[in-house]
């Protein structure tokens, strides 16, 4: 019996699983960890491409203030794409 085929079979899927799913996993967490690490004073952007700081935040929603006229707005913490300046940071 030829185990050739089974072989490359195998190792194909171990490669599509090394330059795939392992780092689609990976960012998945990383983005997790920072939703779960969002502080008051934090400033962020939405997937929408709102900027603005945060106010409160309670279980999944977060209060943004925006703007020049403090506009605040209520968002999900999955909305939220990446944090631009920590609230450590803006203190220094």
């Amino acid at each position: 019996m030829n185990l050739l085929p089974i072989l490359l079979i195998v190792i194909l899927f171990v490669v599509m699983y090394f330059f795939t799913i392992r780092p689609q996993k990976k960012q998945e967490k990383m983005i997790n960890d920072m939703r779960n690490n969002l502080q008051v004073g934090d400033e962020i952007t939405t997937i929408g491409g709102i900027i603005g700081k945060i106010v409160s935040i309670k279980d999944e929603t977060v209060l943004i203030e925006t703007g020049h006229d403090r506009t605040k707005i209520r968002i999900l913490r999955t909305a939220v794409k990446n944090v631009d300046v920590k609230a450590e940071d803006a203190q220094d």
